[in-house]
């Protein structure tokens, strides 16, 4: 019978747009002991949670707790949640997870209208908004921050205009939240799904999202509640016959807002180490303050491109639009980018990433998120980078990079 080794994953620097390294402290709340899900220091743990996102989130809104499966899980809970078969949805695309965006209404049942953004770029507020005016969707779907290409797109107008014509505002902010500013209140933004593994450093498994009492309000003309949990005082449903029920069970947010809030109706049995992460993760961003942690996030970032361009490497995108926390860099002809990957990870345990679509080949990603973003990490990167372009024949001078970073700090 075969016998397995016993499990040692090797240390890395993770600076990839996510994953990223965990907070060891996180890890250890992790190994906390399993609390039941009804017990009622349990309970107060879920309510914790609830008040720390949204501080994170800089929202009132009543709603803020995770949704237990990866970041996609967030996303389709908020859509599956919110849109029923026929509803006019308005994506606009500038990468790759737009085109998730889109796919996910597709599978709901919408009627799509799509504008599309060159990768590399955003959209000018002005032409999502003239879209709004003109097609008037039930729902706008849009990306803060757009990992594929490393581009941030401006929120405030467009939610502003949503407001104004009653459209639904909904937000992936998985990139984002935790590490540049998503100001949920502020902007209008109606739905923000947020991500754990990226700048908020706790491993995948819960979707952080929040929505308002606007968005409540659909779902509630929505709702059914299970058969198995209807008593003579839980009416079967809230909805408006009009309203067609939501089709998924496991990502109703119109039940699971039940199992968040006093009345505590069973949905699913909560990932309890996994919410222990997440309080702990951000309780951690809490303590050193959101502003501060913005600056952090933009120190790294100046000190990274710096050294970057010092080797005398090329930025890919529009710099008006680029996202803090993800830095695109140009493969230089004749490279081969996944050798120069594979040569980081194999000597120096530094993981990089590639990119998709019509940029696979083309650029390098580099994260600088969350606990991976920190100065030993861009400092070790930019060395070990230098090392390694050298081996593929890339002239770059000799310590520029690091020298470039020094003087940024």
């Amino acid at each position: 019978m075969k016998t397995y080794a016993e499990l040692a994953p090797s240390p890395r620097t993770i600076l990839t747009p996510g994953p990223v390294e965990v907070d060891p402290r996180v890890l250890r709340a992790m190994s906390m002991p399993i609390l039941g899900q009804f017990d009622p220091e349990f309970t107060a743990l879920m309510n914790d949670t609830m008040g720390m996102l949204r501080q994170l989130f800089r929202t009132n809104n009543e709603w803020a707790y995770p949704i237990d499966g990866t970041s996609r899980s967030g996303l389709e809970a908020a859509l599956v949640s919110l849109i029923e078969p026929g509803d006019k949805v308005l994506v606009p695309i500038y990468g790759r997870f737009g085109y998730l965006l889109q796919e996910i209404a597709e599978r709901c049942g919408a009627v799509l209208v799509t504008l599309e953004q060159q990768w590399g770029s955003v959209f000018d507020p002005e032409e999502v908004i003239a879209a709004i005016r003109k097609e008037r969707p039930d729902i706008v779907a849009i990306v803060h921050g757009e990992t594929s290409t490393g581009r941030i797109q401006p929120l405030a107008d467009i939610g502003r205009a949503c407001r104004e014509l009653d459209v639904l505002l909904v937000v992936d902010a998985v990139a984002t939240i935790g590490g540049v500013p998503v100001e949920t209140d502020a902007w209008q933004l109606d739905v923000v799904v947020g991500g754990a593994q990226k700048c908020l450093s706790v491993p995948s498994g819960m979707a952080p999202i929040t929505y308002n009492a606007r968005a409540e309000q659909k779902l509630l003309k929505r709702k059914r509640v299970e058969r198995g949990l209807r008593t003579t005082s839980t009416p079967s449903s809230t909805s408006d016959p009009l309203f067609a029920p939501i089709r998924s069970n496991y990502f109703d947010l119109s039940q699971l807002q039940d199992y968040w809030s006093p009345l505590r109706l069973n949905h699913h049995t909560e990932m309890t180490s996994m919410l222990y992460a997440l309080r702990e993760g951000v309780r951690i961003i809490l303590a050193e303050g959101l502003e501060a942690r913005f600056a952090r996030h933009r120190l790294q970032e100046q000190a990274l491109m710096a050294g970057l361009e010092a080797m005398g490497l090329s930025l890919y995108g529009d710099p008006a639009s680029k996202l803090t926390v993800v830095t695109c860099v140009n493969i230089p002809p004749g490279v081969d980018g996944e050798s120069v990957r594979d040569m980081l990870l194999g000597k120096f345990g530094i993981e990089i990433a590639s990119s998709f679509g019509p940029l696979k080949g083309r650029i390098w990603r580099i994260g600088t998120m969350g606990y991976s973003c920190s100065t030993k990490n861009v400092l070790h990167f930019l060395g070990a980078f230098e090392a390694v372009l050298v081996r593929h024949g890339v002239p770059v001078q000799a310590g520029a990079g690091v020298q470039a970073a020094l003087d940024v700090y």
